[in-house]
């Protein structure tokens, strides 16, 4: 007798036929689900730095805030799993993820925009995170299927600086990740890291849309003065040599300390500023390189039928 077909919304966890399955069939289903989760993202987009310190997660946070006040429905994925400080950025911490029927459903920050994050799911936010590859590999995969994300224009995936298991994993389970973007500082070390970050995107088939260069000059709220604390311009310099678009360049402003602690992000303050400019330009910049990626894959298609 033919066995019944699982319904793919459902985890083989929560399946009473989980013990009938052999491994390759839970394996299969696992891969049928988060195929079905993914399809209705149109976008996803991996913010990555080479090291650490050159403010990611800010970047990521500020950049997802500034789509979603343009009427795009994004979500964030915190795949930072040892440090997750996107809930304290968005003033969600205190928010845990909660299961609703089938899946969990992701926090929402306001409307058009949702957090999924290892941060709203430990009750104990002092306590250390100490997992190795596989079950990191587990956790972002289960971030990616079992969220009830619904239908999004994009996924900022918020990883941890450098080049290990977390971007590896995120690659892998999505398998056509839109783009990429290299969060730089101008200092020489920063570059020299935001290089070979450019170099790894590329060697796991990830485009990389672009370079953005962060805390690039100061203006001093005193005299107004501009202070080039970290040099500036090494960031367009790096996207020339390695043959990427340059994104642009986020000036350094005391008040975004203020706003990334207090969790209110900085592009929604009501006054006007250089850096909200500098990220509404950064989230144009986002969409038409992911427009043009689509029109590139389109053309690629028909080019292909027409053989």
């Amino acid at each position: 007798m033919e066995k019944d077909k699982c319904d793919a919304s459902t985890s083989c966890d929560t399946c009473e036929k989980e013990k009938t399955c052999s491994t390759k069939e839970k394996e299969e289903h696992e891969e049928a689900r988060l195929a079905q989760t993914l399809s209705h993202i149109r976008n996803k987009i991996m913010v990555m730095s080479g090291k650490g310190g050159v403010g990611k997660s800010t970047v990521a946070v500020n950049l997802a805030v500034s789509l979603a006040l343009q009427d795009y429905a994004v979500g964030i994925l915190d795949a930072d799993i040892h440090g997750p400080d996107i809930p304290r950025m968005c003033g969600v911490e205190n928010k845990p993820l909660l299961s609703h029927g089938v899946g969990v459903n992701p926090v929402t920050v306001f409307k058009g925009l949702q957090v999924v994050s290892m941060g709203l799911l430990s009750q104990d936010p002092d306590k250390a995170i100490v997992w190795r590859g596989p079950l990191k590999h587990r956790a972002i995969k289960q971030f990616l299927a079992d969220v009830n994300w619904g239908d999004l224009d994009f996924l900022v995936v918020d990883l941890p600086p450098g080049t290990g298991d977390e971007p590896l994993s995120i690659a892998h389970l999505i398998k056509n990740v839109d783009g990429s973007i290299i969060v730089t500082t101008p200092q020489d070390v920063a570059l020299l890291d935001s290089r070979k970050a450019v170099n790894f995107s590329r060697l796991i088939n990830v485009p990389v849309l672009g370079i953005i260069e962060n805390m690039s000059g100061m203006v001093c709220p005193k005299c107004g003065e501009k202070i080039d604390l970290f040099k500036v311009g090494g960031g367009a310099k790096a996207a020339r040599e390695l043959g990427v678009a340059y994104l642009g360049h986020i000036p350094i402003d005391p008040r975004m300390v203020i706003r990334c602690d207090a969790g209110t992000p900085f592009v929604t303050d009501p006054e006007p500023s250089e850096v909200k400019t500098a990220f509404l330009a950064l989230s144009q910049e986002v969409i038409k390189a992911v427009e043009r990626r689509a029109d590139e894959i389109v053309s690629a298609v028909h080019s292909d039928l027409e053989k």
